[in-house]
């Protein structure tokens, strides 16, 4: 069992508070939940808390889940991205792919144990990428300080 602060951060896009509320009551206890009624509403939470995974709505009225997600690329471009909709729309499958980034595309209603596993493996792909630029970024200022030991070396 995690540590509550160790939970996958998954916030929740959608325009109807019956889908929100469904959610959240479905995977608060394996996951740390947020939820918004809007795409503003989930940028605003963005702004201010850690997220590793976000699954929005396709038809949404002010803005659709994939100009949604294309918006926060610049500057949330970690989170794994999830597709939901109530309705099957190749062009929206093509944007979300291209435009939004997404990991995987989901159809209403969702099977619980299905978008559980989804969540998870979405959330093995963020934590592997995480370590990856980690293990990146050690190599890069290794690498730096022992050109930087080979040129004193040469220099003496």
């Amino acid at each position: 069992m995690m540590i509550p602060d160790d939970k996958v951060s998954v916030l929740y896009v959608d325009d109807e508070m019956h889908n929100l509320q469904a959610f959240k009551a479905t995977f608060r206890r394996d996951f740390k939940v947020h939820i918004a009624i809007s795409a503003d509403e989930g940028r605003a939470i963005l702004s201010k808390e850690k997220v590793d995974i976000i699954i929005t709505d396709q038809r949404m009225p002010d803005e659709t889940g994939v100009d949604f997600l294309e918006s926060i690329i610049p500057t949330h471009p970690e989170p794994m991205r999830i597709l939901l909709t109530g309705y099957t729309d190749i062009q929206a499958v093509i944007d979300a792919i291209n435009k939004g980034q997404i990991y995987h595309y989901l159809t209403k209603p969702w099977d619980e144990e299905y978008l559980k596993n989804v969540i998870r493996n979405a959330f093995e792909v963020f934590s592997l990428r995480k370590e990856n630029k980690k293990l990146t970024q050690d190599l890069i200022r290794v690498n730096e300080q022992l050109e930087f030991l080979l040129r004193q070396n040469l220099l003496s």
